[in-house]
């Protein structure tokens, strides 16, 4: 049973279990104590003070993000003392920091701004010395800028104890203090993956993606450039939040009609690409698996994924799915099929992905993702990115009516769907490959045993009289486990799916942020999840091999999965950069 503590907040009684924190017991009657490095179960550690309490009968100040209830306390959690405390520590933050919030990228949606209109802030009174450090900007996907560091700690909390990378670190002390790298190298130099978690995680812009928006309004303004769209699974149930729309609301028609208002040529939908990826994935995994060759196979769609492995487990490269990722092999078809089919010189083409992640950014880079010296994809842009561009243009997303993606690769099912979710890409590619084994239709669709929000999710399914056993992990900390098993060959899995962002792409780094108070009090990664789930319940079609664009494009060009030309189109290699 429960053992409980009789407490007094603010001349209220209540009774709360113990063992608590004052901040949690005060969220409990309502009380909303202000936080700053507080991330719930990433980084409760109290350095901020922005939290703190009075607690009848103690000396000082109890950081409440930390400090557990106890029988008989009476708390204080808005004295006058109190608040002076923490006004004063607000404003020396402030002091410290980069205030251009007008040309900021968070502006509105940072929780530094939110507590200096919390308190009334309009002077800083401690106005001193402010330190103008090197903005780095060499990574392809991230910025850094430590002029808008507030010295949280929760970018290092995210990096190190959720992803288990480290890239990034607290360094020097006192007035010197900074959040670095090693050595303080870039971004670009370290082993950084590019998930992007450390910006989900940041209470201001001192992290951020690198902005690819005026470099796609420059192609849409040139009238001799074909600019094509195509935007993830995971963008459609998340970009309504942007625009004060519920979390996890589907918003896919008005995103297309967004889009098309925005003056793409043609919009087409990654989710028709994720389609063709089970296709050679379920087939690429079918052969692996009769030939007992380089099992288990682990998928290649997440390149956060891809790039920790090419680093840290190069010895394991092999078992990685050949595939491309799902914007990619639809930049490739979209360069060559479609461009084929619509008399269009591939080099006039100019293919933009809409992502909720930005290591997509990096991806789309690398020079095996490239067909005749084109880049199969040419720009990536994240949810946010988006949503900034549907606002220069004045749209109203919510007050839009829907419209349908375009032809011939606007089609896509259920399984492609469900991509965006931890499990969903496993998922997907054994609904095709328990037809394939079997040659039959089979009822069974929903494999909820790879479904949830375990970071680890395992299986052992039972597919034409063969035993398969699966295993789905998001968060790059579970990934390395995984690895770890594979590595000493205490494994026995044959078919491995790994998604570098706790949750998958839906919970990916280039999708809303969420301040940490609506972290603490929503399970934001659920809702989303919910609203992919229903998108392949609704879906007419829900097995890729079903898709008829798909049939299409392999009867009037591909011919089949795993043939010359889908090798050439729509796989790669990848490598070690253990020493990049």
């Amino acid at each position: 049973m429960e053992e409980l503590v009789n407490i007094t907040i603010d001349n209220q009684n209540i009774t709360v279990p113990k063992g608590i924190t004052i901040l949690e017991a005060a969220k409990k009657i309502g009380i909303d104590i202000p936080t700053l490095c507080f991330l719930k179960d990433i980084n409760e550690v109290g350095d901020c003070r922005m939290c703190i309490v009075k607690v009848e009968g103690r000396r000082g100040f109890a950081t409440s993000c930390i400090q557990k209830v106890e029988e008989g306390m009476v708390i204080n959690t808005h004295s006058p003392e109190v608040l002076e405390a923490r006004r004063v520590t607000l404003d020396l933050i402030l002091s410290n920091h980069d205030r251009k919030c007008l040309t900021c990228s968070r502006m509105g949606n940072c929780e530094l701004q939110d507590l200096a209109v919390k308190f009334g802030i309009k002077d800083i009174e401690f106005e001193g010395e402010i330190k103008q450090c090197e903005i780095d900007d060499l990574s392809p996907s991230i910025v850094r800028n430590p002029n808008k560091c507030v010295l949280c700690r929760r970018c290092v909390a995210t990096c190190k104890n959720i992803q288990n990378i480290g890239a990034i670190a607290c360094g020097n002390r006192g007035f010197d203090s900074n959040i670095t790298t090693s050595n303080n190298k870039s971004l670009k130099d370290t082993n950084c993956v590019y998930c992007g978690q450390c910006i989900e995680a940041c209470p201001t812009n001192a992290l951020c993606e690198k902005e690819n928006i005026d470099d796609v309004l420059e192609k849409l303004k040139d009238p001799n450039v074909k600019v094509i769209v195509q935007t993830a699974p995971a963008v459609r149930v998340a970009l309504g939040e942007e625009f004060g729309m519920p979390i996890g609301t589907n918003v896919t028609g008005k995103m297309v009609t967004a889009l098309k208002m925005l003056g793409f040529d043609k919009v087409f939908d990654t989710n028709t690409g994720a389609d063709f990826t089970i296709m050679e994935e379920a087939n690429e995994f079918i052969e692996r698996f009769k030939e007992n060759d380089n099992i288990p196979m682990i998928t290649s769609c997440c390149p956060a994924w891809v790039r920790y492995i090419e680093i840290n487990y190069p010895e394991l490269v092999p078992h990685l799915s050949s595939c491309k990722s799902p914007h990619e092999m639809l930049g490739s078809l979209i360069k060559t099929y479609y461009a084929k089919k619509e008399n269009i010189e591939p080099q006039k083409i100019y293919v933009v992905s809409i992502m909720p992640c930005i290591a997509k950014k990096y991806e789309r880079q690398r020079k095996e993702l490239s067909n005749n010296s084109l880049y199969d994809v040419d720009c990536v842009i994240t949810t946010r990115e988006l949503a900034r561009m549907i606002k220069y243009a004045n749209i109203t997303l919510d007050r839009l009516e829907d419209s349908e993606f375009d032809n011939p690769l606007g089609i896509s099912t259920g399984a492609a769907a469900i991509f965006g979710t931890t499990g969903g890409v496993m998922e997907a590619a054994l609904r095709t490959a328990q037809d394939i084994l079997t040659g039959k239709d089979l009822e069974k669709i929903d494999f909820i045993e790879v479904r949830g929000a375990k970071g680890i999710k395992k299986a052992t399914l039972n597919i034409n009289n063969k035993e398969i056993k699966v295993v789905a992990a998001s968060g790059l900390a579970n990934a390395q486990k995984i690895m770890e098993e594979i590595k000493s060959g205490k494994s026995d899995y044959q078919f491995v799916e790994i998604m570098a962002c706790p949750g998958g792409c839906i919970m990916g780094g280039g999708q809303p942020i969420k301040s940490s108070k609506i972290r603490t009090e929503i399970d934001v990664r659920k809702l989303r999840a919910d609203c992919i789930y229903s998108i392949d319940e609704k879906s007419s079609i829900r097995k890729s091999h079903e898709n008829p664009i798909l049939k299409k494009v392999y009867e009037e060009y591909l011919e089949s999965p795993g043939s010359y030309r889908a090798e050439k189109l729509l796989h790669t290699t990848y490598n070690n950069q253990n020493n990049n």
